[in-house]
């Protein structure tokens, strides 16, 4: 099948894309209200957009209304990029539920808090790896916006941590966004591989 753009609203594009793009790393992303509320949101829409300097992006999607993370991020310039291990993947879905923006996630789904050392915005204390980030920028592309920001922080558990910088994936266990679903993340294998040949 080949589908060509002026054929795209004859099929559901969306859930073709989020099909075939996986599995995506999820941002369980961590902000602050102006009144001082804390919200909680996981976002698959997520990766390293720049090494120098380390900028991290997220994609904002809009339904009925500006989501939470998106108000939070333009009023403080600040927010916390938590990454989602195994262990906390039940209530990382908790927090994907629709509340009122006068409701803490983080207290409804149970999660324990640390504060950030970098900036104003709480973390995710289990959390395998937290980064601290500073807006850079928020881009709009269509119904989405796409937020870029610059880790100022970076905490990782001493479990996850190994010799020369390097993240031990057996202990991050990180969870793997599918398409409606999410995956499991434990096998690894180096290239050339004469197994995948077979």
């Amino acid at each position: 099948m080949i589908i060509s753009k002026e054929q795209f609203s004859n099929h559901n594009m969306s859930k073709l894309i989020k099909g075939a793009v996986v599995p995506r790393p999820i941002a369980w992303v961590s902000s602050v209200s102006a009144s001082g509320v804390r919200n909680l949101a996981p976002f698959s829409f997520f990766t390293v957009a720049s090494m120098d300097p380390v900028t991290l992006c997220f994609s904002v999607g809009s339904v009925d209304r500006e989501k939470d993370t998106l108000t939070n991020v333009k009023e403080k310039k600040q927010f916390v990029v938590n990454i989602v291990s195994e262990s906390q993947a039940n209530q990382m879905h908790e927090s994907s539920k629709a509340y009122t923006p006068e409701e803490d996630e983080f207290s409804i789904a149970g999660i324990k808090v640390d504060k950030g050392a970098f900036v104003d915005v709480p973390k995710v204390a289990d959390a395998p790896v937290s980064m601290e980030c500073e807006l850079d920028r928020i881009i709009e592309l269509g119904s989405n916006s796409l937020i870029l920001g610059k880790v100022v922080g970076y905490h990782i558990q001493d479990e996850v941590y190994m010799e020369k910088d390097k993240v031990d994936p057996y202990h991050l266990r990180p969870v793997g966004r599918m398409a409606g679903d999410y995956s499991y993340i434990r096998e690894f294998y180096t290239l050339p591989n004469e197994d995948l040949s077979k």
